[in-house]
């Protein structure tokens, strides 16, 4: 079989919520985030074991997400739609008993007009400048917003990443201006706010890529590995080149393993040349020649034995190190995640 097999560990993502509870202040809801098919590792599975675990309230990108995560979920947790009411989306809000956050007056007014006993949230703008009422608008709806029940009142941390950047205390500050005197719970921190401190969690907190163990929580569980089988290995003289563009040359007799993996699978191209290893039985072995669209090749020299498969995410190598290796960050590694993989959760 040239499937690659994506080990997803429940019980280490269940451990890392538990952490992230533990983390948030006392008397804080902790929620999760399973946007983007819970970064990769799929969200009916991920979910349902996170509800298992004591999470009740869930938070996703699209109604459309919240339509499947309702499905996994059944009745009960509340589900939160970050990008608000959308046109079109007043059928499964009301009827899927979903929760928009809502990001405009545009937005409020549809929410009032289409699905006028439905709940609904709110998401601010605290100086992100990506969704959210502005203050300008807040000022003008806060009354009316308020008088509807709002299930929850909310922003987003820009650097939540850097502890030390200004933008963190200046988000607070506003957001804390914004909200003062409301009655409705409050939520301003997702990981990264989480691992800022008390002040930044309010009545609710929404982890996401802490989940899975991606930075900045650096002290998480791994949540994934990922297998991949050899498709050939051959033996290439000094001189012989691999892979496109002849960007790799043998330098010494050298035996090459070809994977079946590539960008199509959400490994990124730019890896190849940002020193990604693959490993067997832990003996680490250099990729080598460029990343295609579905193999990757790796010098294999070293190994006594030829290897039936390698492993691309392991203990060895996490998520954040082939994002590091490709430029990029560690959430777009997560939810690239291939389709064509065999997702595999064992018992835990």
């Amino acid at each position: 079989m040239a499937q690659a097999t994506l080990t997803v560990k429940l019980g280490a993502i269940a451990a890392n919520w538990r952490a992230l509870d533990r983390m948030s202040a006392p008397r804080v809801e902790t929620a999760a985030v399973v946007k983007a098919n819970a970064y990769g590792t799929g969200i009916r599975r991920t979910a349902a074991r996170l509800a298992e675990e004591g999470a009740r309230k869930f938070f996703i990108a699209t109604a459309d997400e919240g339509a499947e995560l309702r499905q996994a979920l059944g009745d009960g947790p509340e589900i939160y739609v970050f990008g608000g009411h959308m046109r079109g989306d007043a059928t499964a809000i009301t009827d899927l008993d979903l929760i928009p956050l809502l990001n405009s007056p545009q937005q409020f007014r549809r929410q009032k007009e289409a699905a006028p006993t439905a709940r609904f949230g709110v998401q601010l703008d605290t100086g992100m400048n990506r969704l959210g009422l502005e203050p300008a608008d807040w000022a003008v709806l806060r009354d009316e917003v308020t008088a509807s029940n709002p299930a929850l009142v909310m922003s987003h941390l820009a650097c939540a990443d850097e502890p030390d950047h200004a933008m963190n205390a200046q988000q607070l500050a506003t957001f804390e201006d914004m909200t003062q005197g409301l009655q409705a719970p409050r939520s301003l921190s997702a990981t990264g706010g989480i691992l800022l401190g008390y002040e930044y969690h309010f009545d609710l907190t929404r982890p996401g890529i802490g989940l899975y163990a991606g930075a900045p929580f650096d002290d998480g569980t791994p949540a994934i590995d990922l297998e991949v089988p050899v498709v050939q290995v051959r033996d290439l003289d000094v001189g012989e080149t691999v892979g496109y563009g002849n960007t790799w040359t043998a330098q010494r007799p050298t035996r090459i393993a070809t994977l079946s993996i590539g960008y199509a699978d959400g490994l990124p191209r730019a890896s190849g040349a940002g020193g990604l290893l693959a490993f067997a039985d832990g003996q680490a072995c250099p990729v080598v020649g460029r990343v295609s669209m579905d193999l990757v090749t790796v010098d294999v020299t070293a190994l006594t034995e030829a290897p039936e498969s390698m492993s691309i995410i392991c203990d060895d190598q996490p998520v954040d190190d082939i994002a590091e290796a490709a430029g990029t960050i560690g959430y777009e590694i997560f939810t690239s995640l291939g389709r064509r993989y065999q997702r595999r959760y064992p018992a835990a």
